[in-house]
């Protein structure tokens, strides 16, 4: 799994730089898209300390972000993923947490690490449809499109 999780979180480093770049290069400063990269960005931090047992992450789940911030957030949290699958050889665990509104859950480490790329997908897509509606151009994040970079094909 650990091979899987290093693509995984390369591909999701790389999407969400691409629509950082994408917000900066058109000035993007909607405060719909902002929350919801925002939120996208927060919840890397929210598990990341869940699963590492840190104390709640700083960041609002829900907070309201400047492009700056968000570019320095993005930055930050893909480095720790990246450290954190770098240091761990096994993720297939039972974590016990309670979620942001207090709701006591276990779940499969290995899951979550799916779902957290897989939410941060669904929230890039919003992001896209927003841009699109607000006559900006967005960016393609498909996994699909970031293998075709690696390969050279883009």
């Amino acid at each position: 799994m650990k091979q899987f999780f290093l693509k995984w979180y390369s591909y999701n480093a790389w999407a969400n730089r691409s629509i950082i770049e994408c917000l900066e290069k058109q000035s993007v400063n909607d405060e719909k898209i902002l929350t919801i990269l925002g939120h996208l960005v927060s919840a890397n931090f929210i598990w990341l300390n869940r699963i590492k047992g840190l104390p709640k992450s700083e960041y609002k789940l829900w907070g309201e972000y400047t492009l700056p911030q968000l570019k320095i957030m993005i930055e930050e949290a893909d480095k720790l993923w990246m450290e954190f699958i770098e240091a761990t050889d096994d993720f297939n665990r039972i974590l016990k947490y309670n979620n942001y509104v207090g709701d006591y859950f276990e779940n499969n480490v290995e899951q979550i690490m799916i779902h957290l790329v897989n939410h941060g997908s669904y929230h890039r897509g919003q992001v896209a449809m927003l841009l699109r509606q607000k006559g900006f151009e967005p960016v393609n994040t498909d996994y699909i499109t970031y293998d075709r970079v690696l390969s050279g094909q883009l």
